[in-house]
């Protein structure tokens, strides 16, 4: 089994599309596709995200990290929420991605995520990482 996160991005137009839907509506959609993951016993971690404008940006392009009030560029370069499932493989990931409750207009980007398994298991970092994941019930 791998991980994938599934990150759903929107544009200006399919997100005003999003909002015009009733919040009921968004929930009973989104619960549904929920629950079939979790029936399916690959739901790892669902969360959606805040308006990008009530965020903020550490911007690192600088000798110091400057922080201003969010959002930055395009919509299209911003993401809305996430899903982060196990599955057998990255089909498996494009398949659930393809059954998402998206509006149109929208895209999802499907990543793996690499596991601690795949770095070298002699670096002090992963020794320290595994540990921390070992005591909080992740490995």
């Amino acid at each position: 089994m791998s991980k994938y996160m599934l990150i759903m991005r929107g544009t200006d137009e399919s997100m005003a599309k999003m909002m015009e839907t009733p919040f009921e509506e968004m929930l009973e959609t989104v619960g549904r596709f929920n629950e079939e993951l979790i029936r399916a016993g690959v739901l790892v971690a669902a969360e959606g995200l805040d308006d990008a404008g009530q965020g903020v940006v550490v911007d690192f392009g600088g000798e110091t990290p400057v922080v201003t009030d969010g959002p930055y560029g395009e919509t299209k370069e911003l993401f809305g929420g996430f899903y982060l499932i196990d599955v057998a493989s990255k089909e498996e990931a494009v398949e659930w991605a393809k059954r998402l409750p998206a509006v149109p207009g929208s895209k999802c980007e499907v990543r793996r995520v690499p596991s601690v398994d795949e770095f070298p298991q002699d670096n002090e970092w992963i020794i320290k990482e595994r540990a921390w994941r070992e005591r909080t019930g992740q490995l």
